[in-house]
């Protein structure tokens, strides 16, 4: 039977902190023996020796993790600045980890690679894939398609892009005892494991739709036929500039007219009129602006819970992932709590839970459907074993 074990600490010294989340993990566990580790960590720690404790404590135990903007779990609820420990044990569930280095180099191929190892070795059928990216020096747009490409229709992926508490210096990743960095590591779930996810963001749209006429990558210079800050200010007036209190909704070609993923902005120059977000827009994408209040923004967190509850093919969970945006934090301020709240709530004291607020958030927009690369979502994971 499918058994996760949390713990969290927030003491600023790693063996401390390590030790703390550890107990907590085995109190959980008892005679089990767990198969795979999460770490989710803030980038204030010393990562080396709180991996090294791990793997030491689990020799050999397949391990990915990030850094973060912040972190959540059932134990400790949230943190914007804690170390969170997430320990599988599951007789019947096969786990794989790999990772793929160097991924600026070329992000789609690089993470195509990882995948495709990694599925090379599964004897099993794989339920889900798990990847905690780089996000600030390569593309994660590429690193996701890449990631499918490799993985084809084996396994939905979910997961969030490291961070670094909005510092946006550098980001770091974890796999098994090593930190990283301009990395993608992944980790397969298969065999008797059940899965299901929901995703949603509370952002509105609001006044006209346009196509992207002109952009490149994750910069939009412009929409329709005037500069994407001028389409933008049109909205939030003359004098403001695209925050992510205003994301961006992209249209998904081909779908009912409901159905969109959003793109924060993270930078608009004045000069040129271009505004740049924080994942890809492309050309003849038809967009509009969107916003937000913090009541939409939690009803959203149920929602997503909704959602992951609604599919789940088992009787009950037995554990719960959850990957936030750091953008929703931001805008939530002192209300950031009540996301993990919302979901000790609905899944019962029983359900362990972890999770991380991240710079962009991976997961299907619906049951059967690919991964797609949001912003400013809360994603929903829910894990068990038949």
């Amino acid at each position: 039977m499918l058994k996760v074990a949390v713990g969290q600490s927030e003491d600023i010294d790693a063996p401390d902190a390590i030790e703390e989340a550890l107990a907590q993990c085995r109190a959980t566990l008892g005679d089990a023996a767990p198969k795979a580790a999460l770490v989710f960590a803030t980038a204030e720690l010393e990562h080396p020796p709180i991996l090294r404790a791990i793997r030491e404590s689990f020799p050999g135990i397949p391990l990915i993790g990030c850094t973060t903007d912040g972190e959540m779990s059932s134990v400790g609820g949230f943190s914007e600045a804690s170390l969170v420990v997430a320990l599988i044990a599951g007789d019947a569930i096969e786990v794989i980890a790999e990772v793929g280095r160097g991924v600026a180099e070329d992000p789609r191929r690089r993470a195509a690679e990882t995948a495709a190892r990694a599925r090379a070795r599964a004897t099993q059928p794989i339920r889900c894939c798990i990847t905690t990216p780089e996000s600030l020096t390569t593309s994660v747009d590429a690193i996701l398609e890449g990631l499918k490409e490799g993985l084809g229709d084996a396994a939905p992926i979910v997961g969030g892009a490291a961070g670094d508490q909005v510092k946006f210096v550098g980001t770091l990743q974890f796999f098994g005892d090593e930190v990283l960095q301009d990395a993608v590591p992944v980790l397969l779930l298969g065999g008797s494991l059940l899965a299901s996810h929901g995703v949603a963001s509370g952002w509105q749209p609001v006044g006209k739709r346009a196509k992207v006429t002109d952009a490149a990558q994750n910069t939009v210079r412009r929409i329709g036929d005037q500069t994407a800050l001028a389409y933008y200010q049109r909205y939030i007036g003359d004098d403001n500039l695209p925050s992510g209190e205003y994301a961006l909704a992209v249209f998904e070609p081909g779908r009912d007219s409901y159905s969109y993923y959003l793109r924060a902005p993270v930078h608009s120059d004045p000069e040129t009129g271009a505004v740049t977000f924080f994942g890809e827009v492309p050309v003849g994408a038809t967009v509009q602006i969107t916003q937000s209040h913090r009541d939409g923004i939690i009803d959203a967190c149920a929602s997503s819970i909704a959602q992951a509850r609604s599919t789940y093919p088992g009787e009950a969970p037995a554990a719960a992932l959850c990957f936030s945006c750091a953008g929703r934090r931001h805008i939530l301020g002192t209300r950031a709590a009540e996301e993990i709240e919302q979901l000790r709530g609905a899944l019962g004291p029983s359900v362990p839970i972890a999770g991380f607020y991240a710079y962009a958030e991976i997961g299907p927009t619906g049951p059967g459907r690919p991964a797609q690369l949001h912003n400013e979502t809360f994603i929903t994971l829910l894990l068990g074993e038949r």
